[in-house]
């Protein structure tokens, strides 16, 4: 197979004059004059003004970013941050006063809905992405709404989909509050749970049998009570089976499960205009779709933030409870800090954080109950853990709404995740760059954020770009396709925008690799073998940022 372009020989003399330095250029601007009728051309000379790249800002237009790339000289990588912290939005959360133990279990903020129409006020959307507010409870919101949640019964789901496919975690039940280490004799963070697959068909029996045998069990302690205790029942440890991530994507398997989540206001949509999460192009499952999980008591969904600090919707289907815990984003690093020291990664690893270790570092934690019908709003960045508490069923998904503090948290996390080598699984540069192409922004801190990401990169792109031409590598424009997805690097899992470093891993199959810039050194250091793709014309990006401007509220 041929690569994607041929690669043209590289004219010596072109690179000499490169190498020699950008050269200054005179710009000559000829002005039509009118004089007794005639007209003459003045000659006037303008001074090329180029600010220099570390004066440069969003209040600057493309030309002046890209000028200012072009007049600086970097030596190696060009690597600036996409987030500015002078643009910060975060509350404001003092940490150094130590909260008194009964202000550590603060009440969650529940909303009582009235009527319908108080689903969709614009008030409700303030207090649930307020970020002050970690969680926020929505009783009832279902019974509100007249959403049939049947559809998501475990009976209905076998009569739609009964061989769909279910992710089973095997874990050990025990206390909400608690969580043993393998010898039982004290509390820890790591929760290990082992993975194995089955269909909706045999879950729903396991669900059925377990809720039957539960029953039983009940029967025979009374009349045991009546009699003499037979048997220690705290002393065996009971294995449970918790079915999760079970994928409701499929418009026409689900189609009457989907079409009743329409009926939910527009920001708790799966789908809406205004949720980062539309404008991927792309499908994430269970982000930008919805999730289902089939719980028995004890099923746990171990401590975590969302996937780039995404807020999340979670709905109790019931018939039984759940239990939910959550603590400001404020403190993940501090969670992180005793992943760490419990030797679990904070980002990958199963943990169940120990409450008295919380507490004992003043961190305040959420904890409620929810009911069915009930709807969990989980803010940017919370990180919180779950457990049922009877036999239930919940639905889930991702939501981005397009505010400050939730791109802010979106972004910071993207380059925490390249920090730690974790897949953003939100690619956040393409994500920008389709919101700046496609939505009006009214809100001046939103815009600042998503306008220095932009202009971040371009710089990115500007001066690898002037790199690869001044070492003489040909640069080979194609442009993207409709729903062509965002780009990851084959090795190190970052985000590649624009500028693809792709090699063709064997000849006849014709697969092409994608890798970053520093993965394709690293395989080769002279980038032979290697082709760069460009996938926008800079022409293109430079109209893309010039033309997101702050649009005022009345217009």
């Amino acid at each position: 197979g041929k690569p994607p372009c041929s690669l043209a020989p590289v004219d010596p003399l072109k690179l000499k004059a490169l190498s020699m330095g950008l050269s200054k250029e005179l710009k000559i601007l000829l002005i039509k004059i009118e004089s007794a009728g005639r007209q003459t051309f003045n000659i006037s000379e303008v001074e090329e003004q180029r600010i220099p790249l570390c004066k440069i800002s969003i209040k600057n237009t493309a030309t002046e970013v890209i000028r200012a790339c072009k007049g600086t000289r970097v030596k190696g990588k060009f690597k600036e941050s996409f987030v500015l912290p002078a643009f910060s939005v975060k509350p404001n959360i003092d940490i150094d006063i130590p909260i008194p133990r009964e202000k550590l279990n603060p009440p969650t903020p529940s909303i009582y809905l009235e009527s319908k129409r108080d689903a969709f006020s614009p008030v409700l959307l303030q207090f649930c992405t307020d970020p002050k507010n970690a969680v926020t409870v929505i009783r009832g919101l279902a019974g509100s709404l007249r959403l049939n949640l049947g559809l998501f019964s475990t009976k209905s789901l076998v009569e739609a989909n009964s061989d769909h496919a279910v992710e089973v975690r095997t874990q050990v039940q025990q206390p909400a509050d608690e969580n043993w280490d393998s010898s039982g004799s004290a509390q820890t963070w790591p929760c290990e749970s082992s993975r194995s697959h089955t269909t909706i068909a045999k879950y729903a029996q396991y669900q059925a049998s377990s809720f039957q045998e539960s029953l039983q069990e009940e029967k025979e302690s009374e009349n045991e009570e009546e009699g003499e205790q037979t048997s220690d029942q705290s002393a065996t440890t009971k294995i449970i089976k918790f079915g999760t991530n079970i994928d409701l994507s499929d418009p026409k398997r689900w189609k009457p499960q989907l079409q009743e989540l329409l009926k939910l206001p527009a920001f708790m949509r799966v789908e809406s205009s205004n949720n980062m999460l539309s404008h991927v192009g792309h499908t994430i499952l269970g982000m930008n779709t919805v999730q289902l999980y089939m719980k028995v008591p004890g099923s746990r969904t171990p401590g975590h933030q969302e996937n780039n600090n995404f807020c999340s919707v979670n709905i109790n289907i019931g018939p039984g409870d759940c239990e939910w815990f959550a603590v400001h984003e404020h403190y993940w690093e501090a969670i992180n800090k005793f992943c760490e020291k419990h030797g679990v990664d904070y980002l990958t690893g199963s943990w169940w954080p120990v409450l008295e270790d919380l507490y004992s570092s003043n961190i305040p934690v959420y904890r409620f109950i929810q009911r069915p019908g009930d709807l969990v709003w989980i803010n940017a960045g919370t990180v919180h853990w779950v457990q049922a508490v009877g036999w239930c069923n919940n639905i889930a998904w991702n939501v981005g709404p397009l505010n400050s503090y939730q791109y802010q948290l979106a972004l910071e996390r993207f380059e925490w995740n390249e920090v730690k080598k974790v897949k953003s699984i939100v690619p956040m540069i393409h994500v920008s760059w389709n919101v700046a192409r496609t939505i009006k922004i009214n809100d001046q801190d939103t815009f600042k954020m998503i306008k220095h990401c932009l202009m971040q990169s371009i710089k990115h792109i500007q001066i690898l770009r002037d790199q690869l031409v001044a070492a003489g590598k040909k640069i080979c424009y194609q442009s993207r396709v409709k729903d062509e997805p965002a780009y990851y690097c084959n090795e190190c899992d970052v985000e590649v925008f624009d500028l693809l470093f792709v090699t063709s891993e064997n000849s006849s199959k014709k697969t092409y690799v994608v890798h970053c810039e520093d993965c394709a050194r690293a395989k080769s250091p002279s980038l032979a073998g290697v082709v760069v793709l460009e996938q926008y014309r800079i022409e293109e990006l430079m109209r893309t940022y010039d033309s997101f401007v702050l649009v005022s509220n009345t217009s």
